[in-house]
């Protein structure tokens, strides 16, 4: 089993409903529920790898998994801390010259070590997590959201939701191809808890 597995949780499953979507839920639940689940597969995917399985390549693409991570930290600050919630997305984010390096995370991860890729993605979904809160908890899902990029459009919380889940299916299919080819690691959700993935802090389901 691969180290990125916390050793604490029983019956190779999701036993207390910790990510995932309820089978009966609302539509608040369902949505962050599904984008848990993508989120901890993600976290199964790339966690416990070294910095030559994080850079590796595979056949022309540029893609790796440590860009991955880096994308995916920025896209989490960036749509739910800035866009929905207004936040200013902080270091590292913000020292970078975007019009010259539009493609910061992705080149820049090989130059990073795992514990720092790691320690940014976890980062991310913390303060992610805790801005759709709040935004949910003030307006709903049909709450518009606090700053948009096109000033034509003022998307609600639900529609930058859906793009966010959609993203990070996008990436986890990058994510599986690239793991199987590292170490040989696949299936289609986590056996177990990976230790990368910071358990939501929500009430056990069952």
């Amino acid at each position: 089993m691969s180290d990125d597995v916390a050793q604490d949780r029983q019956d190779g499953e999701d036993a207390h409903g910790w990510w995932g979507p309820p089978v009966e839920g609302d539509e608040v639940a369902s949505l962050i529920g599904s984008l848990e689940r993508q989120r901890a597969t993600f976290a199964w995917k790339v966690g416990g790898l070294d910095r030559e399985a994080l850079s590796a390549t595979l056949g022309p693409s540029a893609i790796t998994l440590g860009g991955l991570v880096k994308h995916l930290a920025f896209v989490e600050v960036f749509h739910l801390c800035t866009r929905v919630g207004g936040r200013r997305p902080g270091d590292p984010w913000e020292a970078v010259d975007w019009d010259a390096a539009p493609d910061w995370p992705w080149t820049s991860a090989a130059a990073d070590d795992p514990a720092s890729l790691y320690d940014l993605w976890r980062d991310a979904v913390l303060r992610a997590r805790e801005s759709l809160a709040d935004a949910v908890a003030d307006g709903g899902l049909d709450r518009p959201i606090a700053w948009s990029d096109d000033p034509g459009a003022r998307p609600n919380v639900r529609r930058v939701l859906v793009d966010l889940i959609e993203e990070y299916a996008r990436h986890v299919g990058h994510a599986d191809l690239y793991r199987e080819a590292v170490d040989g690691l696949v299936g289609e959700d986590p056996p177990e808890a990976p230790a990368l993935y910071p358990l939501p802090e929500r009430e056990r389901r069952g």
